[in-house]
């Protein structure tokens, strides 16, 4: 197995195709507890970074526009103290990570399935930008952590 990156623990974000949720999840955790861990996303059918995950997230002051979608064979082999999939069929049709120690799951909405306006698009993509903000503050800093202290 590989040790982990200057202390930190690594964190894999799966999705279907790693192109808004599991990136935004990426770069939230990245820029909130970036010293803590080192995070990676992938996902099942890669199909490039989505343009309105990258305008969320530069709302909030991440860039994400030199993100690429990456499969879950470039990580297949590695070890994760954490694979999170943040979606449910990512969850259905993940495959077995066998150095994964902890495997998570939170399901959010595909904020790309969203039709409308563009503003109504964007706003799905702030809004999923969100509650994967909150929940990875919650799980990263309450549950895990404290569980593991």
């Amino acid at each position: 197995m590989e040790p982990r990156i200057a202390g930190r623990k690594k964190v894999l974000f799966l999705c279907t195709h790693n192109s808004a949720r599991s990136q935004m999840a990426e770069g939230l955790l990245n820029s909130l507890f970036g010293d803590e861990y080192k995070v990676f996303s992938a996902g099942l059918e890669p199909s490039g970074v989505h343009h309105y995950a990258v305008s969320a997230m530069h709302e909030i002051g991440i860039d994400i526009s030199g993100y690429r979608s990456k499969s879950t064979d470039d990580f297949i082999d590695k070890y994760f103290d954490y694979v999170v999939t943040v979606c449910d069929n990512a969850k259905e049709a993940c495959p077995y990570f066998p150095h994964g120690k902890a495997i998570l799951h939170k399901g959010f909405d595909d904020p790309a399935s969203v039709s409308g306006t563009e503003d109504e698009k964007l706003g799905a993509f702030r809004k999923s930008r969100d509650e994967i903000k909150e929940w990875l503050t919650d799980i990263f800093v309450g549950q895990i952590v404290k569980n593991e202290k």
